[in-house]
């Protein structure tokens, strides 16, 4: 996986999951166990994880992924279950598997370099193709955002989502030019936001990277999603089962922060003037302080784990509680609807 739209997402470091002897190291999989990989992708982690003896449920929501991943359901005899679905849905997807309870989850948080690596996917303005983005291949397409949608809505999405301080001013000149010619390519769009946003030498990503991000995550619902399979990920780990989430982007990185501090404290501080108010058991023990990241070697070699941030927990024998998304950071978002002409 790897965040927004960089040309070095991709080349001969594709297939090399990031951080994977972190994620190895974290999640001990064994024979016996059962982990679910919540985003298969190329299957580079669930591989390991087999080969370390573990037997893995594998979610992908792109029917390419499943389709290409069956090789690997054969060489394995039995101990993947490859599933098309969402990875907000993991624990009832477990269950359709005959598992109730796991013993690790493991979230790979982004888009995957197959998906920017194929021009008809429409996700990266590096190769022009079709505006699409959609990971599931069905719904409003990233065409239908920019050329249906109000105005103040696109450049809400743009402004939340990628972080882009000029959002106002290209949702305006999207809205003015789609008017003449709706926006259908990659190319197109990418050209429009370079010229509103304008390009310096010395800028050290594309103008179009942060628009190109914030309809990807607005498409596919990808926080929305991150958040659903945390709480997930709560309720189908077994005592002792480990929660791994490597994310690229600050966005899914905070989401995934204030779920696992909130999960892990045993009581907010007080003062003086009120007492100490004392929380639910927590759901999880944090495995580190902060983020794992990646040391300078791997960076060397795979320039896509720079931004990679890897955060983990244990599940503890604590109930479930229940998930609030605004709370966690799962920002509000305007709902897809055709403009009034």
């Amino acid at each position: 996986m790897t965040a927004g739209d960089n040309t070095n997402a991709g080349g001969s470091d594709r297939h090399v999951p990031v951080l994977l002897a972190e994620v190895l190291a974290h999640l001990e999989p064994a024979a016996g166990q059962v982990i679910i990989d919540g985003t298969f992708g190329l299957g580079g982690y669930s591989r390991a994880l087999l080969d370390a003896g573990a037997s893995v449920i594998g979610i992908d929501r792109d029917p390419n992924a499943v389709i290409d991943g069956q090789p690997m359901v054969s060489a394995y005899d039995g101990r993947l279950q490859l599933v098309l679905g969402r990875f907000g849905d993991l624990d009832e997807i477990a269950a359709g598997q005959g598992h109730d309870k796991v013993d690790g989850v493991v979230l790979d948080i982004g888009v995957s370099s197959m998906q920017l690596d194929e021009a008809e996917r429409g996700f990266s303005f590096r190769f022009d193709g079709p505006l699409d983005m959609r990971m599931s291949q069905e719904g409003p397409s990233a065409a239908d955002v920019v050329n249906t949608m109000e105005a103040r809505d696109i450049a809400r999405i743009i402004s939340v989502l990628g972080e882009e301080r000029r959002a106002g001013a290209v949702a305006r000149a999207i809205a003015q030019d789609r008017v003449a010619k709706p926006y259908l390519r990659t190319s197109e769009l990418a050209g429009l936001v370079e010229r509103v946003v304008g390009k310096k030498p010395t800028d050290p990503i594309h103008p179009a990277t942060r628009t190109f991000q914030a309809l990807r995550i607005y498409v596919n619902q990808e926080l929305d999603e991150l958040g659903r399979a945390l709480a997930a990920a709560e309720r189908v780990l077994k005592p002792g089962g480990r929660l791994v989430i490597v994310a690229f982007h600050s966005l899914e990185d905070r989401i995934v922060k204030r779920f696992l501090a909130d999960r892990s404290e045993v009581r907010a501080g007080g003062s003086r003037h009120l007492p100490e108010r004392v929380l639910a058991a927590p759901t999880f023990t944090l495995m580190s302080k902060g983020p794992v990241v990646a040391g300078y070697e791997e960076t060397s070699r795979n320039p896509r784990a720079r931004s990679a941030k890897l955060r983990a927990g244990i599940r503890t024998e604590a109930p479930s509680r229940p998930f609030d998304a605004r709370a966690a950071g799962v920002p509000a978002l305007p709902e897809f609807k055709v403009a009034r002409s």
